[in-house]
């Protein structure tokens, strides 16, 4: 390759980029097979060092206490940097750091770099290892130290001069400029499935090893969506989990946004991926009821509720805490009593009353009836929206490639979806998982059919009816 390059490794507090700090950097520069400079130093994080780190690395606090913050060494390493490629090990994990650092310092930092790693994976493709520990042992390099900045520079420059040896420098050449043209992909995974990827409606799906489910997620373009998660891994935590991580992408085009959300939200809770939290939660519902003749509220909860069962439910939450603060609130707002609503322990004049903020039924200023009443009034507001169809509801979606879904839906329960309308007709009450309450999907479904996107949507009745049982 023409011009010099430059070998760098850092040391680290830990490994997420965006909170973890700089401990030690060391950096070589290589102009026509002679190392030139060397620039090293040890850096103060500003933050303590974990012990199995110092373990790892030999870097305790006390090695940094006097040694120069990341701000102070910032623009000398850039002037240091300026003029050449970068050859990193891993590069997302080095440069991903390098960047978040200068960020924290008020600065901007971009340069080429050259992945290792990802080189590797090309020169070697029928080895399944390609970590630095593992191609030093392959090629036979022997490292006194590793977790060292300087000491695993100097093997990565080892590295480089056993492929300048093994390959031509035309192929060298070729493998750098190809990573130059590829977008920004974690090294592990094939580009080719990038490419593949439609730029379409649908979810996609991040597995890792041995197939682990690590992220679903949703978008009107499947392909635009997966790169962003890798063109923001120096800035967040999870994209940088994600781009670490990840060893294959699956995906499911739907026609439209409608079908994409759904499709999603089920599948979050059936595979349980690791990095999802929103939508993941499918346990116990928890609402208020209100028995006939009851002077007051019941906290139900619920594995799983039919569409109109949830109906009845005042309101419906993720935990009993969610419920009884909800409950508190409204209690505050109505000057309703918290001793007669249950939620307060105790005899005669509730705290509340006491500052004027109970109208008084724990103290016979309200009658228990005009209190109930106005407490079931108040808490109904919660219940979710009434179903105002006789039967079963087709939502028909056409999609931006004239693609067109349509999807089940009784009393906010999403029942399936398939391509023709007269699939639906063949849908049998469901008996399994379909016909439950989901709140996600409630909350999907009147976005929708309540929004600015109704209007593009085709709403047809269908009668209930039983038959075969339901869609895959």
């Amino acid at each position: 390759m023409h011009g010099p390059l430059i070998f760098l490794d850092l040391e680290t507090t830990g490994i997420r980029t965006t909170r973890d700090r700089i401990t030690e950097i060391a950096a070589l520069r290589l102009e026509q097979g002679v190392v030139t400079a060397r620039w090293h130093r040890l850096i103060n994080p500003e933050m303590r060092i974990p012990a199995p780190i110092s373990e790892l690395t030999g870097i305790h606090d006390a090695m940094v206490e006097d040694a120069p913050t990341f701000s102070e060494i910032a623009s000398e390493l850039s002037k240091w940097l300026a003029d050449a490629p970068l050859v990193v090990h891993n590069a997302r994990f080095d440069y991903g750091f390098l960047r978040n650092a200068y960020r924290r310092a008020g600065r901007d930092f971009s340069a080429e770099v050259i992945c290792t790693l990802r080189l590797s994976r090309r020169l070697a493709p029928q080895h399944r290892e390609h970590n630095l520990a593992a191609l030093l042992e392959r090629h036979g390099i022997a490292s006194a130290t590793r977790h060292h900045a300087m000491a695993d520079a100097e093997a990565l420059l080892a590295l480089w001069q056993c492929w300048q040896r093994e390959h031509s420098a035309a192929r060298l050449e070729e493998e750098a400029q190809r990573q130059r043209r590829l977008p920004s992909l974690p090294a592990h995974l094939d580009p080719g499935m990038i490419q593949a990827l439609p730029q379409t409606p649908g979810v996609y799906l991040m597995h890792g090893e041995n197939d682990l489910p690590l992220y679903i997620g949703k978008s009107v373009n499947l392909r635009a969506r997966v790169m962003s998660h890798f063109q923001a891994d120096h800035r967040e935590e999870r994209e940088m989990r994600l781009a670490q991580q990840v060893r294959r992408i699956d995906w499911q085009e739907t026609a439209g946004d409608l079908g994409a959300q759904l499709l999603e939200a089920r599948l979050v809770k059936e595979r349980q991926p690791i990095l999802n939290r929103r939508l993941r939660r499918a346990g116990r519902l928890t609402g208020w009821s209100w028995p006939q003749g009851a002077s007051r509220p019941e906290l139900r909860r619920a594995h799983a509720l039919t569409g109109r069962e949830a109906e009845e439910m005042m309101g419906l939450f993720r935990s009993a805490r969610d419920a009884k603060e909800a409950l508190r609130q409204i209690a505050a707002d109505q000057r309703l009593c918290l001793r007669l609503l249950g939620l307060e322990a105790g005899r005669g004049a509730c705290f509340a009353s006491q500052l004027g903020r109970c109208r008084g039924a724990c103290r016979g200023v309200e009658s228990p009836t005009e209190h109930a009443a106005r407490a079931r009034e108040a808490l109904s507001r919660l219940q979710i929206h009434h179903w105002p169809w006789e039967g079963r509801l087709a939502i028909g979606e056409r999609g931006p490639t004239d693609a067109q879904a349509w999807h089940l839906v009784d009393h906010w329960c999403h029942l399936a979806s398939t391509d023709s309308l007269a699939g639906l007709n063949e849908i049998a009450e469901p008996d399994d998982a379909r016909g439950r309450f989901d709140v996600d999907t409630y909350r999907i479904l009147r976005r929708f059919l309540d929004g600015e996107s109704a209007e593009r949507l085709t709403l047809v009745t269908l009668p209930r009816q039983t038959g075969p049982a339901p869609l895959a």
